[in-house]
């Protein structure tokens, strides 16, 4: 595992848990408004934190924290995820894993051993459009799949897309939304100007408050709970 920053803790990050987050290293994707450049271009990339003292830190906060959140960078790009997963878990932590969605083995696995109590996976646009929304090539077939995976398990999960209207349209996060029809939760996330892989992003104009109102309405008769964030 190659673990690039740890946070502490986070009240938000997990629903209704307080946790910490261990944010992997390295993506298979190349999302030009990505707010974690430092986790995705190699030429930004830190030293990476032992994993032995990630675990040295969360036996000490037992009690304290309940869950961790496994994210990135892309945590299923590391074959040793299963196993850091399965350590923290022993630990008595429910632990919440962030995905592309690109890796449905893995995803899959993950599933089966029980080793995921929430699952969030990113959906980045229609799947025709992923070559130029993601900037890398991508197997959609491979993401229809952990979408599949993912509905048909039985943890909690929430669908999630980046709003950046430079990227998408309404007509796009529709189109999403007919691809996850009868998912259980599907939140759409503002898109807000910080620091991006791309920096061009910085200018870039968010989605309308009525333009998010009116998808909201529209996407209510697709999913079964849908929420802004």
């Amino acid at each position: 595992m190659k673990i690039g920053y740890l946070q502490k803790t986070s009240l938000i990050e997990y629903p209704g848990k307080v946790c910490g987050i261990v944010f992997t290293q390295g993506c298979n994707f190349r999302c030009p408004y990505c707010h974690n450049p430092e986790l995705v271009d190699p030429a930004l990339f830190g030293e990476c934190l032992p994993m032995d003292d990630i675990l040295s830190f969360l036996a000490k906060r037992r009690g304290k924290l309940d869950a961790v959140t496994i994210t990135g960078g892309e945590p299923t790009i590391h074959e040793g995820l299963p196993g850091f997963i399965r350590r923290i878990k022993e630990l008595g932590y429910l632990v919440k894993i962030d995905t592309n969605g690109s890796n449905p083995g893995v995803l899959r696995q993950i599933i089966a051993d029980g080793l995921a109590d929430f699952i969030a996976m990113d959906i980045k646009s229609p799947l025709a459009r992923y070559p130029e929304v993601t900037g890398a090539a991508c197997d959609v077939q491979r993401v229809e799949s952990s979408i599949r995976a993912v509905m048909r398990s039985n943890v909690a999960y929430e669908f999630r897309t980046t709003i950046a209207s430079r990227l998408l349209s309404p007509d796009d996060i529709l189109e999403i939304g007919r691809m996850i029809r009868g998912a259980s939760r599907y939140v759409l996330q503002k898109f807000v100007p910080s620091k991006h892989l791309d920096q061009a992003y910085l200018k870039a104009e968010p989605f309308s408050e009525e333009e998010i109102e009116d998808l909201l309405d529209r996407l209510t008769e697709l999913v079964g709970h849908v929420s802004v964030r």
